[in-house]
């Protein structure tokens, strides 16, 4: 805007000098001088052709008519004097000095090319005269000086015009950092490349208790925590010598009055140093402005998380040692309630009467079933606490079926439950804990037996799928909510936790499945429906919890297969509860 401004009035300064001088020219053309009248009726047309270019929004055309104006000017006015030192060539060469001023690149490229050939043709112009006008004629140096006087002119005032917008721009910038760093909620401190103290923002009189005057010299360091000055003093090193941008975080000394008397606590303060870069100076040691934040709530709110995760940790560990104890103090006279309550079932120690023989069977079972939730316990405690040491073996995963479905046989048969086993043909072997394996099959059996209706079906399919092996259990029982299913495999939670649920047991099973799996670095999923039953599956490393891609080589098919259907993938697949 101030570039276009000058533009302006430059136009209309050539127009009113040319103007105030033409009657002269005129007079002197009538006795016979046509230089002058050429130069006035140069420097009128030349204004009235820049403003209206300047009135079309074209700038860049009026400044180059402005500058090559000036330039035409002088040389007309070097080719009419024959010395080659002579007010004319002195008027060219502030046309390149305008143009540096108001126009842009190419233009100040070609203004001092031209300058160059003027000045060519001034020197072609004292060897060779082209004109009959002697150096000492009074009316030359009329002209000229008058020329010069006007384009020195013009010249001085767009530069002192442009100096004083940029001294303007400097000071509202200046007024504008200063308020910034006045009322910014950080501390600004600014420090010189001798490490001295330049200057302190407001707020930095809040974060220290104290007038900023107070942090000059030694006082700010000595606010440094013993412990924390060689942290503060290799970040500072490295921003004043080494140019690097640090973040430390210190614990510095705060005062409060209270009554008169200062008492010192420390605040733990975030320090960001950022070097003051100036390549044009190239020194070795720069100045450096210092960001200071309280961040005291910040490192109490860290200090209370992992106080808190500290005493969760603990409890669990709690826990799992609670529940260890227990289990291996109730293992040892369950396994004897179990045995002699099975000894009098088969009337080991005597013949019994009916009453007591059903009496003793009730132990045995309810002997069983402790004996059972206690094995779980220990099974979660030595999983939650990492001891559960996993023996991969290869056997062939198709075994597994087979065994479990003898050992949850009575238990389908009771509720005259269907077993079925859909096995693939041809299963790779299997680089897992069997037992664990074993362990994961009949929990998932069970769970499946135990939720579904009387007369259901109850699936185990097995199959590969690419490196690892899926095997699934599928029931058509009650069925989880979506909000249940969620929630599979969390220690004790139940789809029924009331009081008055219909189904036995500790909620132990799944999450025993989950951190077996986890163990073997596999995958458990499960999709369910209110109604329709729940399918679980679980995906195990073909070649053990670490695999090798080596041994599982990727397939490479023979033929072209067609583009496989968009599906959603299995493991994001869940239905909505009805």
């Amino acid at each position: 805007m101030l570039r276009r401004k000058t533009l302006a009035n430059n136009a209309r300064l050539v127009m009113l000098a040319s103007a105030l001088l033409m009657p002269l020219a005129m007079y002197l053309l009538v006795g016979g001088a046509a230089l002058p009248f050429v130069i006035a009726a140069m420097g009128l047309a030349s204004g009235m052709i820049t403003l209206a270019l300047h009135q079309h929004a074209m700038y860049e055309e009026a400044a180059a008519g402005q500058v090559y104006s000036i330039m035409a000017v002088g040389l007309v006015l070097t080719l009419a004097d024959p010395n080659l030192a002579d007010m004319g060539l002195a008027i060219a060469v502030l046309g390149p000095v305008l143009a540096s001023l108001l126009a842009r690149g190419p233009l100040r490229r070609q203004g001092w090319l031209l300058l160059g050939v003027i000045g060519v043709l001034a020197v072609v112009a004292s060897l060779v005269p082209m004109a009959s006008i002697s150096i000492n004629d009074l009316t030359l140096k009329l002209v000229s000086g008058l020329t010069l006087a006007v384009v020195a002119g013009i010249v001085a005032l767009s530069a002192n015009r442009i100096r004083g917008a940029y001294d303007v721009y400097d000071k509202a910038q200046m007024s504008a950092y200063r308020h910034l760093i006045e009322h910014v909620q950080d501390a600004v401190i600014r420090f010189s490349s001798n490490g001295e103290l330049l200057l302190a923002s407001r707020s930095s009189e809040s974060l220290f208790g104290c007038r900023r005057y107070e942090l000059s010299g030694a006082s700010l360091g000595e606010r440094l925590h013993v412990l924390d000055r060689p942290a503060y003093l290799t970040a500072f090193a490295d921003a004043n010598q080494g140019g690097k941008s640090r973040t430390i975080e210190v614990r510095m000394r705060q005062d409060d009055p209270v009554a008169g008397v200062r008492v010192p606590h420390f605040i733990w303060v975030e320090i960001s140093f950022s070097p003051v870069l100036d390549a044009a100076k190239g020194e070795l040691r720069y100045e450096v402005v210092a960001l200071f934040r309280d961040v005291t709530e910040r490192r109490d709110q860290q200090a209370a998380v992992e106080e808190a995760r500290r005493v969760a940790e603990e409890a669990s560990n709690a826990k799992s040692r609670f529940l260890a104890t227990i289990g291996h103090e109730l293992r040892t006279p369950l396994n004897a309630v179990v045995g002699f309550s099975e000894m009098m079932s088969s009337g080991i120690g005597g013949d019994l009467s009916p009453t007591h023989k059903e009496y003793a069977g009730l132990i045995h079972q309810s002997g069983k079933h402790l004996l059972e939730v206690v094995g779980m316990l220990l099974d979660m405690s030595k999983i939650e606490a990492g001891k559960f040491e996993l023996q991969p073996e290869p056997f062939l995963p198709d075994t597994l079926v087979h065994n479990c479905f003898r050992l949850v046989e009575n238990l389908a048969q009771e509720r005259q439950i269907r077993l079925v086993g859909d096995i693939s043909r041809h299963l790779p072997m299997l680089v897992a804990d069997e037992r664990a394996c074993r362990q994961i099959l009949l929990n998932l059996l069970s769970n499946a037996i135990k939720f579904s209706h009387e007369g259901g079906t109850v699936t185990v399919t097995m199959k590969r799928q690419g490196q690892c092996v899926n095997m699934s259990v599928v029931d058509n029982g009650i069925g989880m909510a979506p909000e249940s299913l969620q929630r599979v495999g969390e220690p004790f939670f139940q789809v029924q936790d009331g009081l008055n649920r219909r189904y036995e047991g500790t909620g132990l099973g799944l999450s025993i499945v989950k951190g077996l799996v986890d163990l073997h670095d596999g995958t458990l999923r499960a999709m369910s429906e209110i109604g329709a039953g729940t399918m679980v599956t679980v995906l195990l490393p073909i070649n053990g919890p670490a695999i090798k891609v080596v041994e599982t080589a990727t397939v490479t098919p023979l033929h072209r297969e067609p583009a496989p259907i968009q599906v959603t993938p299995w493991h994001d697949e869940k239905r909505k509860a009805q």
